[in-house]
C-alpha cells in the first residue's frame, strides 16, 4: 500500500520552516555568542547560506525519486546498500535525538507556567505527537501550519518591535550600559567560523522534508519552491532576530543566558501589563519546541518504513495502516525518542547530530554527481541543481571544513556511529540485500556490478509521477500517424514499412532506423502489456515527438527472445515512437503516458470499436484534456457558425485540433470558416478545457 499524495506547497514550507524553529532562535543565539561575540549574527547568516548547496542537492534528488526515506534511499540509491544503511540510520539516530532535544525544550519551559517534570512533560507530548501522526499525514500538516502561522506573527511582532526601539526611539539608549557591538569578532576569524559549525544545527529541520517526499502533490514543484521559501524565511527571522537580542541583551550576561528572546521581549515590551510580552514569547517558544517536535516525529518515522522496505529493517515496519500511515514505524520511533529522553541529558545532543548531518551532507552532494554521471536515463529530476557541479563540491569542501571545527568529540561520535552502523550492515542486511547502487553505472570498470533494476524501479517512479504540463503528450497523440495493416503481414515487413514512412518524413536512412527499432533496452521488461508492442528510439535534429500507430486486428506474429527462450506473440497494436536525443527523458515520459492507457481495462477491445481515427485519438488523449462538441443553432456554439477559426474567440492555451463535416475529418487552419453541424475537437490545459466544458458541451446536453 502507498502512502497518499496529501501535502501541498504550503505544508511542505510550514513542515521544513517549523522543524527549524525553537532551538536555533529560543535557546542557541546566547550559548553561541560566547564564542564570537557580537558577529553571532554573521554566523547565522554564513550557516544559511552554506546550506544551500545541500539544499539544492535534495530538491533534485526528491524531485526525481519522491520516496519515503529521505536520505536513506537517495544513499542507498546512489552508492549502495551499505551507505544507505549507514546514512539512514545514522540519519534516524540524529533526528531522533534533535526531536527528543525540542520535546525536552517545551517541558523546559512549560515550567515557567507550571512546577510540573520537565521529562514527563516531554513524554506526554512525544505520545500526543505519535497519535497525531497515526491518523494521517494530512493532520499532522495540518497542526503544524497552525503552529507555524502563529510563530511567524508573534516572531514577526517582535523583530517589528524590536527594529522600532532600536532605530526610532530613545529607549534604546536605555536598555543596555554597554555597546553591545564592540568588538564585532571578540574571538577572530576562528571564532566565527566555529560559531558558524555551531548553529548549523539550526538550519538541519530544512533537509526533513524530503522523507516525506512521497506524499507531496506535484513534487518537482512544491519541493524546491517550499525549501527555498522556507530558508528564505528562517534566514531572515534568525538574523533579524539575533540582531535585536544582541542589541538589547547586556553583551556581559547574553552568553549565559538560555532563554535570549524572553529576555529580549522583557526589556522590549516593558509596556504591556504584568509582563504580558514575556508571557506571549514564552508561549511561542513552546510552539516552537512543539512545532519542531511535530515536524520531527512525521519525517524521523518515515525511515524505519523506507528501510524496511529494503530489508534493511524487519518487513513489520512497512505496513500502512487503513488512515495511510505507517503505523509500526511512528511507534518504533516513538519509544526511541521516549528513551533518549529519560537516559540522555541536553548537554551536547544538537552539536553531536549536527555533526553527523555534516557527514550526510557530505554523501549527499556527491550522490548527485553519482546520479548525473550514471547516466541512467530514468533518473528524471523536475528541478536540476543549479552550477552542477560546483555548487556540490563547495558543498563538500565546506561540510568537511566546518566537521573538523566541530571537535573531537564529535567527530569520534560520528567515526562511532558509522562503524556500528557498518556491522549492521554487515551482519544482518547485506545477505538480505542484492542490489548496487547509481554509482556501478558511472564506472566502467564496475560494470559487472550494475543493478538492471535500479533503473526499473527509478522508470516505476517516473510513471508514479506522471506528465508534466509542458511534454505536451497530447500534441504527440494529435499528429500521430494511425495505420491499419492487412492480417498477412509479417513483423518484419511492418518494421519495413513503418521505417520507411519515418525515413519520408526526417530524410534519414532507412536501414538505420530499422537497426534501431530492433534493438531491445534495459527497460523493454517495463512496457509489457498483452497484445501491445513498444518501439522506440532517438535520433538527431527532430524538432518534436513523432509517432506512429499500426492497428492489426488479427494480430502480427512478433518474435520474443527472453530468458534465452524464442517464441512468437500475437499484437493488435504497435506503438512507434522517433524523439529528439537531447531529450530523453521527455520520451520516457511520453512512452510511460502511452503505458498507462494501454493498460488500461478492455484497451485492445474499445480502440477496435471506433469506426474512424479520430475518433482513437480522442480516445489515446491523455486525462480526457479535450473536448468534442457540435456547432447547433439555439445553442452557445451558434456564435462560432459562419465565422473562420482564426476570428472565434478560445482561451490561448487550446487548440483546435480536428474538424469532422460530414463525411470528412481534417486538421483545420486559422482561415477555415467554421459551420453548422461541425463537430469539433479541442485540446489544452485542463482549467481551460474544464471551462470550454461547461459552456459548450454540459449546456449543449442540457439543452437536450
Amino acid at each position: 500500500m502507498k502512502l497518499k499524495k496529501e501535502l501541498g506547497l504550503f505544508d511542505v514550507f510550514s513542515i521544513s520552516t517549523g522543524a527549524m524553529f525553537s532551538s536555533g532562535f529560543f535557546l542557541l543565539p546566547g550559548i553561541a555568542s560566547q564564542y564570537t561575540g557580537p558577529s553571532v549574527i554573521l554566523a547565522y547568516l554564513l550557516a544559511g547560506l552554506l546550506i544551500m548547496p545541500t539544499m539544492f542537492s535534495i530538491s533534485e534528488i526528491a524531485t526525481a525519486l519522491p520516496r519515503a526515506g529521505g536520505t536513506y534511499y537517495f544513499l542507498d540509491r546512489s552508492l549502495g546498500p551499505m551507505m544507505g544503511t549507514i546514512g539512514g540510520i545514522g540519519t534516524y539516530i540524529a533526528l531522533s535525538l534533535k526531536t527528543a532535544f525540542a520535546l525536552v525544550g517545551i517541558g523546559a519551559y512549560t515550567t515557567i507556567f507550571w512546577n510540573i517534570p520537565i521529562k514527563e512533560t516531554a513524554i506526554f507530548f512525544a505520545v500526543v505527537f505519535a497519535l497525531i501522526n497515526i491518523f494521517g499525514a494530512k493532520k499532522t500538516s495540518g497542526l503544524q501550519n497552525i503552529f507555524v502561522i502563529a510563530l511567524l506573527i508573534t516572531i514577526g511582532l517582535f523583530i517589528l518591535e524590536g527594529f522600532r526601539v532600536i532605530q526610532f526611539t530613545e529607549q534604546y539608549h536605555n536598555l543596555t550600559s554597554s555597546d553591545n557591538f564592540t568588538p564585532f569578532f571578540s574571538k577572530g576569524a576562528k571564532g566565527l567560523v566555529f560559531t558558524t559549525g555551531f548553529v548549523f544545527v539550526s538550519y538541519l529541520g530544512l533537509t526533513q522534508i524530503a522523507s516525506v517526499a512521497e506524499e507531496i502533490k506535484r513534487p518537482e514543484r512544491n519541493i524546491p519552491l517550499g525549501m527555498f521559501l522556507s530558508l528564505a524565511v528562517i534566514i531572515i527571522i534568525y538574523v533579524a532576530g539575533v540582531y535585536i537580542i544582541v542589541a538589547v541583551v547586556d553583551k556581559t550576561t547574553l552568553a549565559a543566558d538560555l532563554s535570549p528572546v524572553a529576555s529580549a521581549a522583557e526589556r522590549l515590551f516593558h509596556w504591556l501589563p504584568a509582563k504580558l510580552g514575556l508571557y506571549i514569547i514564552i508561549v511561542a517558544a513552546i510552539m516552537a519546541f512543539a512545532s519542531t517536535g511535530n515536524a520531527g516525529m512525521l519525517s524521523t518515522s518515515r525511515y524505519p518504513l523506507a528501510m524496511s522496505r529494503d530489508k534493511l529493517f524487519s518487513k513489520h515496519f512497512k505496513s500502512i495502516s487503513k488512515f495511510g500511515t505507517p503505523i509500526p514505524a511512528i511507534l518504533l520511533t516513538a519509544g526511541i525518542i521516549i528513551l533518549f529522553i529519560l537516559v540522555l541529558t541536553e548537554e551536547g545532543i544538537v552539536k553531536l547530530a549536527s555533526t553527523f548531518q555534516l557527514f550526510i551532507f557530505i554523501v549527499i552532494n556527491f550522490s548527485v554527481i553519482v546520479f548525473r554521471n550514471s547516466k541512467i536515463a530514468s533518473y528524471d529530476p523536475g528541478y536540476h541543481s543549479p552550477l552542477y557541479p560546483y555548487m556540490q563540491i563547495f558543498g563538500i569542501l565546506t561540510s568537511v571544513a566546518l566537521m573538523f571545527f566541530m571537535g573531537a568529540g564529535p567527530i569520534l561520535f560520528t567515526l562511532l556511529t558509522i562503524v556500528l552502523t557498518y556491522l549492521w550492515y554487515r551482519f544482518y542486511v547485506r545477505s538480505k540485500v542484492k542490489r548496487e547502487g547509481a554509482i556501478y553505472h558511472w564506472f566502467a570498470l564496475l560494470g559487472k556490478n550494475v543493478h538492471v533494476e535500479l533503473e526499473n524501479e527509478f522508470m516505476t517512479i517516473l510513471r508514479e509521477k506522471g506528465l508534466r504540463e509542458d511534454d505536451q503528450f497530447n500534441q504527440t497523440i494529435v499528429r500521430a500517424k494511425i495505420k491499419h495493416v492487412k492480417p498477412e503481414t509479417r513483423f518484419m515487413d511492418l518494421i519495413d514499412q513503418v521505417s520507411l514512412s519515418f525515413t519520408e518524413q526526417l530524410d534519414v536512412d532507412k536501414d538505420l532506423i530499422q537497426s534501431y527499432f530492433k534493438k531491445t533496452t534495459r527497460i523493454d521488461s517495463l512496457l509489457t502489456v498483452p497484445e501491445v508492442s513498444f518501439h522506440y528510439i532517438k535520433m538527431k535534429d527532430i524538432e518534436h515527438p513523432m509517432l506512429e500507430i499500426v492497428l492489426s486486428e488479427e494480430g502480427i506474429a512478433k518474435p520474443i527472445q527472453k530468458n534465452g527462450d524464442q517464441y512468437e506473440e500475437k499484437i493488435k497494436v504497435f506503438f512507434f515512437l522517433v524523439h529528439s536525443d537531447k531529450k530523453p527523458k521527455l520520451q520516457l515520459r511520453i512512452l510511460s503516458g502511452i503505458l498507462d492507457i494501454a493498460e488500461k481495462d478492455h484497451f485492445i477491445k474499445d480502440i477496435f470499436s471506433f469506426t474512424n481515427d479520430q475518433k482513437i485519438i480522442e480516445y489515446l488523449l491523455h486525462d480526457k484534456q479535450y473536448i468534442s462538441f457540435r456547432l447547433n443553432k439555439n445553442l452557445p456554439s451558434e456564435k462560432f457558425i459562419n465565422k473562420r477559426l482564426m476570428d472565434i474567440s478560445l482561451p490561448a492555451d487550446v487548440l483546435v485540433v480536428f474538424i469532422e463535416r460530414e463525411t470528412n475529418i481534417f486538421a483545420p487552419k486559422g482561415k477555415t470558416q467554421l459551420k453548422e453541424n461541425d463537430r469539433l475537437t479541442i485540446i489544452g490545459e485542463t482549467n481551460s478545457i474544464n471551462k470550454l466544458y461547461d459552456q459548450y458541451v454540459l449546456s449543449q446536453a442540457n439543452k437536450a
